[in-house]
């Protein structure tokens, strides 16, 4: 089995002023059905890259949840910590793949802007693109309806963008959850082992 660095959605302070981080436990089970296992990463920067120079993981995996502080997000350092850590990866040709929010922040750093949509939370839908037809879930309220190089579209949902691929690099993003499926997807799977363990 390999590790994988999973990063996670930042908490509000609790009562007593503890500021913690927080994963899907659904999360575990999928990468366990990819045979793949997460580290959770820290939303602190540098310790989290300290982290995955030190693990030399598969690949990362760029999790949901938590709308980026450009759209009104209220963590400003979880953006910080991904965003660092997509910019390793790349300078490194290490696999990413981006899970809703995860996608968001890779549309962000290569400059995508993102648009308000409405009907895309809490729904099922269908995406399509060359391999890619299905019904998904959907979960996000932010999205890009174009993309630029070096990004390329992979699969809409009408003029939303729904999953794209970098042209040249290992990264690729998802609009949906594939944790939140009752029995993982055998698409999901494939592409994670494809992108996080060069399976094609």
């Amino acid at each position: 089995m390999r590790f994988v660095g999973v990063t996670q959605r930042a908490l509000p302070p609790t009562e007593f002023g503890e500021v913690r981080d927080a994963l899907d436990i659904r999360w575990p089970a999928f990468l366990a059905a990819c045979e793949l296992a997460g580290v959770p990463l820290p939303n602190v920067p540098d310790i989290a890259l300290e982290t995955v120079v030190g693990l030399a993981p598969a690949g990362l995996v760029l999790t949901g949840g938590d709308d980026l502080a450009a759209y009104g997000g209220n963590c400003p350092q979880r953006d910080l910590t991904e965003i660092t850590l997509l910019h390793w990866a790349l300078s490194r040709n290490v696999p990413v793949i981006g899970v809703c929010r995860g996608m968001q922040v890779i549309l962000h750093a290569f400059e995508v802007a993102l648009s308000p949509v409405d009907d895309h939370a809490g729904v099922r839908h269908r995406v399509v693109g060359e391999g890619w037809e299905r019904t998904v879930n959907s979960y996000h309220r932010w999205a890009a309806t174009s993309i630029e190089e070096p990004l390329d579209v992979v699969a809409r949902h009408g003029p939303v963008v729904e999953a794209i691929r970098h042209r040249k690099a290992p990264v690729v993003g998802m609009m949906w959850h594939p944790e939140r499926e009752r029995v993982p997807n055998p698409r999901d799977i494939a592409l994670f082992r494809e992108i996080l363990l060069d399976e094609r």
